[in-house]
C-alpha cells in the first residue's frame, strides 16, 4: 500500500516539469497540490456514513480528515504496513489504524460499516477482486464503496509508472465484486478515476 496516501516524489522528478494535458499544463507535484480539496470533496461524498473503512490508509491522513469531520463518526484504516500510523487515541478514539490484509478483515463484522472508501490503493493490491469483495461483505446493505486511484494514461503513469487500471476496468473489478449502481468516471482534470458503487439491498421493497 502506499504509506503516505499520496505518491512520494522520485528522484529525477522535479516540482517544475509540465505535462501537456490538452489546454491544460498539470506540474508533477499535481497530487500533492489537490489533496486538500480532494479530501474534502472524498469527505462531502461520505458526509453521511458513521463507520467508515479506509482501505490501503498509508499514514491514516485521510482517514484522519474524516475522524475529524464528526465526533459522532468511527474510521477504521486498514494497510500492510504500519509505518507513520498515528499514535493511538490521537484523534480522540474515532480513528483506528490497523495493520492488516485487505483480503481477510475478519475482525470486523459482516454489515456493520456504512462506507468503505479507497484511495490510490486499488492498484497496489495484489487480488483486487477478493479484497473489493471483502469490503463488501463488511458494508451494511445499500452501504457505499468509493475508489479514487489513478487511471493509465494519467500523469501518474509518466512519474511512476505502475500498472494502474483504466477507468473501465476499475468498474468491472467493482462490478465483479458484487457491487452495483456502479458509477466510474475521469477527474480532476482526468488524471484520477472516482468510482462509486454500492452493496445490494435485498430486504423486500428496497430500492
Amino acid at each position: 500500500m502506499n504509506p503516505t496516501g499520496w505518491p512520494p516524489r522520485r528522484a529525477g522528478v522535479g516540482s517544475a516539469a509540465i505535462m501537456e494535458h490538452g489546454m491544460a499544463s498539470i506540474t508533477n507535484d499535481f497530487y500533492e497540490t489537490i489533496e486538500p480539496r480532494l479530501h474534502r470533496q472524498i469527505a462531502s461524498a461520505l458526509k453521511s456514513a458513521q463507520r467508515i473503512v479506509d482501505l490501503g490508509c498509508g499514514h491514516c491522513r485521510l482517514a484522519g480528515f474524516l475522524a475529524e469531520q464528526n465526533d459522532h463518526r468511527h474510521v477504521i484504516g486498514i494497510d500492510v504496513a504500519d509505518r507513520g500510523f498515528p499514535r493511538d487515541g490521537e484523534f480522540g478514539g474515532r480513528l483506528r489504524c490497523v495493520r492488516a490484509d485487505a483480503r481477510d478483515l475478519a475482525f470486523l463484522g459482516s454489515n456493520t460499516v456504512d462506507a468503505v472508501v479507497s484511495l490510490y490503493a486499488l492498484h497496489e493490491l495484489g487480488a483486487p477482486v477478493a479484497s473489493l469483495r471483502e469490503a463488501r461483505r463488511l458494508l451494511r446493505r445499500g452501504g457505499e464503496v468509493l475508489v479514487v486511484d489513478f487511471p493509465s494514461g494519467s500523469l501518474a503513469q509518466r512519474l511512476w509508472n505502475e500498472p494502474y487500471h483504466s477507468t473501465g476496468e476499475v468498474a468491472d473489478l467493482l462490478r465483479r465484486a458484487g457491487f452495483v449502481k456502479v458509477r466510474a468516471r475521469r477527474t480532476a482534470c482526468r488524471q484520477l478515476t472516482w468510482a462509486r458503487a454500492f452493496k445490494p439491498d435485498t430486504r423486500r421493497g428496497a430500492r
